[in-house]
């Protein structure tokens, strides 16, 4: 699923397309995503400018002439492709399949934007753009990494009392929103710390070196382009890479780079733990 990183990449490519433009035709080629499209979905889009372009954790955020706001999520493997002969973007060939574009936006002067998505997990509501703050979809998600809610303070507290492994408590979007597997394996082995180690016994240094690994591990990520496994390009084909910078994710067997030990992979939740033995404690 694509994390934080990816959404925000995203969120870049899609802006330029889109802010300031009007939707001069929506076609939606299904009834449902993960969930049914709201009512009368393609009507309510169909001729109205796009204000702003904005993201909130893993979700996507098109505020709209109307006052309402389109909410995006790409669930496992949506992803969004662009044309657009004014800003030199054409569509190239990322993998998909036509029969998989399930909705499309043209806009005025002839841009573009398809919406693809073979496993059909992601979706689209309508909400008030008054009222987004209280989104249902939004209402438990914790502070994201980078805001000012996100501080060793926030993250010492959050984790207090807490007796599941460090691993499971940081994928809890209740506690930090937009964070997925590969940026918490990343951030734990920054911060020399074991998926394997409770959440209580996180103290305050602790705290302080995760917290300011979260936030480097995400904003190098965004920088990237986000990380292309499997599903995940930009809207404009190009793939994000920094998975080439991956210091122990998806590298089981091969040796730690900071100090020769083998890297090891582990199962917690149903979800796969890469880390260092040797430097994680």
């Amino acid at each position: 699923m694509p994390e934080l990183p990816e959404v925000e990449t995203v969120r870049r490519g899609l802006a330029p397309a889109l802010e300031g433009r009007t939707i001069t035709q929506a076609v939606v080629r299904r009834a449902d995503l993960r969930f049914p499209f709201p009512r009368g979905f393609a009507e309510r889009l169909t001729g109205v400018q796009v204000l702003r372009l904005g993201r909130k954790a893993k979700f996507l955020a098109m505020d709209l002439s109307t006052g309402e706001t389109l909410v995006m999520h790409l669930g496992m493997s949506g992803r969004f492709t662009v044309e657009d002969a004014r800003l030199g973007l054409f569509h190239q060939e990322t993998g998909t399949k036509p029969a998989h574009d399930h909705v499309v936006f043209h806009t005025d002067g002839g841009g573009l934007i398809t919406y693809n998505d073979p496993r059909r997990f992601g979706f689209m509501e309508l909400w008030p753009t008054a009222d987004f703050e209280n989104y249902p979809r939004f209402a438990h998600l914790g502070p994201e990494p980078l805001s000012n809610g996100f501080h060793p303070d926030y993250l010492l507290s959050a984790l207090k009392g807490k007796k599941t492994p460090i691993k499971a408590a940081l994928l809890d979007q209740k506690l930090i929103a937009g964070l997925g597997n590969i940026y918490v394996c990343e951030a734990l082995f920054r911060a020399g710390i074991s998926p394997r180690r409770s959440a209580a016994t996180i103290g305050k240094l602790r705290a302080e070196r995760l917290t300011r690994a979260i936030n480097a591990v995400i904003a190098e990520a965004i920088e990237a382009g986000g990380s292309s496994l499997k599903d995940f390009a930009a809207a404009n084909g190009d793939l994000g890479y920094f998975q080439h910078t991956f210091r122990v994710y998806d590298r089981e067997g091969a040796p730690c780079q900071t100090c020769g030990a083998t890297v090891k992979r582990i199962v917690q939740s149903g979800r796969s733990s890469f880390y260092c033995g040797k430097c994680q404690r």
